[in-house]
């Protein structure tokens, strides 16, 4: 299969978690010293237009089908590292994508073999790792998650006490099942509120509809124009992080820059998932005091734009029906004279 190498270093899942206590060394291994992380060194050649496949495995595969890709991970530690690799389950909900605690499996981390449990890394050396997902011939149709993991845990308690720090870092896996083609992808943008969070900053909080068949992994950006004193302002990013499942609704925050004035503001928001973009324009204006919600922005409708341009259409092809009607009317009239002068 001809594949796309990569070389770009992944930001997924890159940080320290402390079993059983918030984070106590982020970006830093078990022994101190460094970091571990995480990128796919290859994808499918169909896919090299598509962002999210280049930073996780996404892909479509009829039942019986068996897929493969490589992995690199890498070190940052001064030390040499050992690192545990596994595949885990892994779930879609409440606008996330969740992590299931090690040793978790599910229908498709089953279905992975990595061709190695276990890496010994030199200092700030890197290995690669191969992937086998292998699809059942009885799989049922639908879209399933899991997640590639690396690891590595401290040899004994971690700074904090008696807990041991575990570095995980992960790629995670998005497969779609099921004969024929892949599934459309597709959203769509709702109601956008300006906020203002209790510090004071304006905030956009945009509803999102994942009316497609496959999961979105939501990001863009919000521009402002047409403010108070013709001002513009952005673009300001999208907060990442929200994740979608088919049918599935959530949202999308931006916080924007402090010292913005209430408005009104003209804004365009753009929302991207993969090769999938949509946008929404409109009116806004930020609530003045902290910590309470605005007004819903009035959008500019596509819809009312288009059923103008369908009444247009619909006002000429009457307009055109009645010229044929009265053209074909006096060519009867003219034809009745004819014969009446012939007649004679």
């Amino acid at each position: 299969m001809p594949v796309a190498l990569l070389a770009i270093l992944l930001p997924l899942l890159h940080g320290t978690v402390a079993a059983g206590v918030a984070p106590a060394a982020r970006d830093k291994d078990a022994a101190g010293q460094g970091a571990i992380g995480i990128r796919l060194a290859e994808i499918p050649a169909s896919r090299v237009d598509d962002p999210r496949a280049h930073r996780f495995i996404v892909d479509h595969v009829n039942p019986g089908t068996t897929i493969t890709r490589r992995f690199e991970v890498v070190s940052s530690s001064k030390r040499p590292v050992r690192a545990e690799l596994y595949p885990g389950a892994a779930s879609i909900g409440k606008g996330s994508f969740t992590f299931a605690p090690a040793g978790v499996s599910n229908e498709l981390s089953s279905w992975i073999t990595l061709d190695r449990a276990e890496l010994d890394l030199e200092p700030h050396g890197q290995a690669t790792v191969k992937a086998t997902i292998a699809v059942p011939e009885s799989a049922s149709r639908g879209e399933r998650y899991a997640v590639i993991w690396a690891q590595v845990s401290s040899p004994g308690p971690g700074p904090e006490g008696n807990v041991a720090l575990v570095n995980r870092v992960g790629i995670r896996t998005y497969l779609d099942v099921g004969p024929g083609g892949e599934p459309p992808s597709d959203f769509r943008i709702g109601e956008i509120v300006p906020q203002r969070t209790a510090d004071g900053q304006p905030k956009i909080v945009a509803a999102i509809t994942n009316t497609g068949r496959r999961a979105l992994d939501l990001d863009g950006q919000v521009s402002l124009s047409e403010g108070p004193s013709s001002l513009s302002a952005g673009p300001f990013r999208i907060d990442s992080g929200t994740t979608l499942a088919p049918g599935d609704q959530g949202q999308v925050v931006a916080v924007l820059g402090q010292d913005l004035p209430g408005g009104p503001w003209k804004f365009r928001l753009t929302l991207h998932s993969g090769q999938v973009e949509r946008s929404a324009t409109g009116t806004l204006t930020f609530p003045a005091r902290p910590g309470v919600l605005g007004v819903p922005a009035s959008l500019d409708s596509p819809l009312g734009l288009g059923l103008a341009f369908a009444a247009l259409i619909a006002v000429a092809a009457v307009v055109i029906l009645l010229l044929v009607r009265r053209v074909r009317a006096r060519r009867r009239r003219s034809g009745d004279r004819e014969a009446l002068v012939s007649g004679e």
